[in-house]
């Protein structure tokens, strides 16, 4: 018997102990009574299939912290969303932080710089421009749709603005064709802020095809869930590879997992002379270029 099967065999044998699985399955949906049953806002619902997987992965992962699955889903993710790089991590909002981070190191932004963003949404959008010494400059909203008025955005653009961040608010999305226009005709970028809005179209256009770089968050409010999680996206890989950096402690090396333990790393030259006035090698994997964090998904 395969191990899955055997995983599969064992959970099925205690799914119906009492007290042993308590949430695998929500009893109360397959019994669902409309006349009677309450429909619950929130709370797990599952099968045999999430812990399964979880266990497998936890068994058969070659690498625990970012593995297997991690690099997969990223694989995968861009092939829905058309886009050529994606890193993963912990959360929605440390992919804003990360996001900024490296947009302000990337774009060269000075600090002092302003960024376009709505007073309506969660706090984790605001804070990263904070924490980067960036000035949000907030617009007032409309209260048919809950996000910014577009006209507002246009009149706050000034020359110390770099950026939009835009966070449409539960997937609702504004004219992003005028948006994206008015960012270009003032030669800035268009951030996306997609946690709330993913798989959200405009004009049959996935929002993030109009964004320069677009976050996404997995918590379990939002559209699929890996319980905690979030994503950083954009077409431009050179970026992505510096996101990496902050979300990976600032190291300046991209060789992860099992590459580790090849001679020379995934990059072909881990152990080269890297640092200019040395000339002994140096493990490119303890080179560190960034400020960085470590958040890292399972």
């Amino acid at each position: 018997m395969q191990l899955k099967e055997k995983i599969r065999e064992f959970i099925k044998s205690i799914e119906n102990d009492e007290g042993m699985l308590p949430y695998l399955y929500n009893k109360k949906m397959k019994e669902f009574d409309p006349q009677k049953s309450w429909v619950y806002y929130s709370g797990p619902v599952w099968d045999i299939e999430e812990p399964l997987a979880a266990i497998e992965t936890f068994l058969t992962g070659r690498w625990l912290p970012s593995g297997d699955q991690v690099a997969r889903f990223e694989r995968e993710f861009n092939k829905k969303y058309n886009f050529k790089s994606s890193l993963m991590v912990n959360s929605g909002s440390s992919a804003n932080l990360i996001a900024i981070s490296a947009l302000k190191k990337h774009l060269n932004w000075k600090d002092g710089a302003k960024v376009i963003v709505s007073p309506v949404g969660f706090p984790t959008t605001i804070a990263p421009l904070v924490q980067n010494n960036l000035i949000p400059t907030f617009i007032d909203i409309n209260f048919n749709d809950l996000n910014f008025n577009l006209d507002s955005v246009a009149d706050n653009i000034d020359d110390d603005t770099v950026a939009v961040f835009a966070s449409p608010v539960l997937g609702n999305s504004f004219d992003m064709d005028q948006l994206k226009e008015i960012c270009d005709s003032k030669n800035i970028h268009l951030i996306l802020d997609g946690c709330d809005s993913l798989g959200s179209k405009w004009n049959g256009r996935d929002l993030s095809d109009y964004a320069y770089l677009t976050t996404c968050s997995f918590y379990p409010a939002h559209h699929i869930t890996t319980g905690e999680g979030g994503m950083v996206s954009s077409n431009d890989e050179e970026l992505i590879a510096t996101a990496r950096s902050f979300a990976w402690w600032g190291r300046d090396c991209y060789c992860v997992g099992a590459t580790n333990l090849s001679a020379k790393g995934a990059c072909g030259n881990r152990f080269s002379k890297w640092l200019d006035g040395y000339e002994g090698p140096i493990d490119h994997k303890y080179l560190f270029s960034n400020i960085g964090y470590n958040v890292k998904p399972l």
